[in-house]
């Protein structure tokens, strides 16, 4: 810990008291994400109650060119919060407040610390939901810094379509509201969507203003299991092709549906399938349903397997969603890099293919699952980070998995962003754009001290 580092301790413990922390187990959670990255923590952890106290606390990084890393609820993926150079970790959990819901106008003004399970338990009882759904508990801050989206983007969009207004904390300590409550607007530049996906490194997002949408008025949930992975993505294909407005569709490989049905106790066929969610009016439902029966059976889809009542649709996109513990028990005691890329769906068949051929080539443990309504897949390679062989192996084919996808047209990470983790990806796939990108972080931070290292890396 350098002098200046310390300077701006002593300067925050002066106001924030015991909201400032350097206890070592604060400071280690504050720099370790969901992933085997390694934890590097920050020097100490302030926590905030106001955007006022933002401000201030910003300010002050700033006077002593100190690294400021803002800190959600750390469920991201590719070593987001690491504090590379140290610095001091803003926790924006106290700004927790719902400042206010237009059911009217179909929007809501949230601050960054509300996680979507919370603003949705808000709305309960008034026919509105807030869909973006990653899966986990995810703050709206962070979701706004990552370009978040989910389950539910095919139908409702991710982040970028649902983010009208932000209130943004610049590197200096001034605050400036982008955006407006319009539903459209062609004044100026579109700074809104600067931030959306900045991943901290522009501004702190400090309040939101979101699109709601409709509860539907039914919802019907089922999964069907397929020969081969193809026919299953060819469903989907066909399913979209013929205009089906889908409400929700994940695909998991056979290994996939093992760990689910182990840790979440279902009984699954070991084999490609397909969860579905139809959403809309029951004769809208009804069709839709029809169709892609219809559809599945050319492909040799099995029996659909239906959740009717409300808590077992819960359960199973439980399942879906706990994806991430239900890896872990395949191989006890080993660590997961979870990764993903989108590619256009008339390639996602042949790229997750090319993908599981690597991982036995490897002779790696990696399932697979996707958002494939809109042709994003994950692998999750569970591993040993003592074992550097195993991790080169790793490391090999998750690289020509995403120069693959940047071949045919697709990116490097649909959903998961770049943090530190995929900084050279990001550079390959922008060519030229990658050195505005740099040139605009430059111009908002010329100090540097805002999550320094990742998404253009250091400059």
């Amino acid at each position: 810990m350098n002098d200046a580092t310390l300077a701006c301790i002593d300067d925050l413990r002066g106001w924030l008291g015991e909201r400032l922390s350097t206890a070592p187990a604060v400071r280690d959670q504050r720099g370790r994400d969901t992933t085997f990255h390694p934890v590097m923590p920050p020097d100490a952890v302030a926590f905030p109650q106001n955007v006022a106290e933002v401000q201030r606390i910003v300010a002050t990084c700033a006077a002593r060119r100190v690294p400021l890393v803002a800190f959600g609820t750390g469920t991201s993926c590719e070593g987001h919060i690491a504090a590379l150079r140290g610095g001091i970790s803003l926790d924006t959990r106290g700004l927790d407040r719902i400042r206010e819901v237009r059911a009217a106008d179909m929007d809501a003004t949230v601050e960054a610390g509300v996680t979507r399970k919370s603003l949705n338990a808000h709305l309960h009882g008034t026919g509105l939901q807030f869909p973006v759904d990653p899966g986990a508990d995810a703050s709206i801050g962070g979701m706004v810094s990552t370009r978040a989206s989910g389950t539910n983007a095919m139908r409702y969009g991710t982040m970028r379509e649902n983010v009208m207004a932000l209130e943004v904390v610049l590197p200096d300590g001034e605050l400036i509201r982008t955006g407006t409550r319009a539903r459209k607007s062609a004044a100026g530049y579109d700074l809104t969507r600067l931030f959306v996906g900045a991943e901290g490194t522009l501004g702190i997002v400090t309040a939101a203003t979101v699109r709601l949408h409709a509860l539907p008025e039914h919802v019907a949930a089922a999964t069907c299991a397929f020969g081969t992975l193809r026919a299953a993505v060819d469903t989907v294909i066909e399913t979209l092709q013929a205009g089906v407005q889908l409400g929700r569709v994940e695909l998991l490989d056979a290994l996939q549906v093992e760990a689910v049905n182990r840790y979440s106790r279902l009984g699954m066929a070991v084999a490609p399938t397909l969860f579905f969610e139809f959403h809309g009016s029951e004769p809208e439902v009804a069709h839709q349903v029809k169709v892609v029966r219809e559809i599945a059976a050319s492909h040799g889809g099995q029996d659909f397997a239906w959740a009717h009542r409300p808590e077992d649709r819960s359960r199973l996109w439980q399942a879906r969603h706990d994806i991430w513990w239900a890896n872990k028990g395949l191989r006890p005691g080993a660590e997961g890099l979870p990764t993903d890329v989108c590619v256009p769906i008339s390639e996602l068949a042949d790229q997750i293919e090319a993908a599981q051929q690597d991982v036995r080539a490897e002779g790696l443990i990696a399932p697979i699952c996707g958002h494939v309504g809109d042709g994003n897949f994950h692998l999750c390679f569970m591993v040993d980070p003592s074992d550097a062989a195993e991790i080169a192996r790793v490391k090999a084919a998750y690289a020509r998995m995403i120069r693959r996808a940047l071949a045919v047209g697709g990116t490097c990470t649909g959903e998961h962003g770049i943090g530190h983790g995929k900084v050279e990806f990001l550079r390959e796939e922008a060519g030229g754009g990658f050195r505005v990108m740099q040139a605009l972080r430059a111009a908002l931070d010329p100090l540097g001290i805002l999550n320094p290292g990742k998404v253009t890396g250091f400059f």
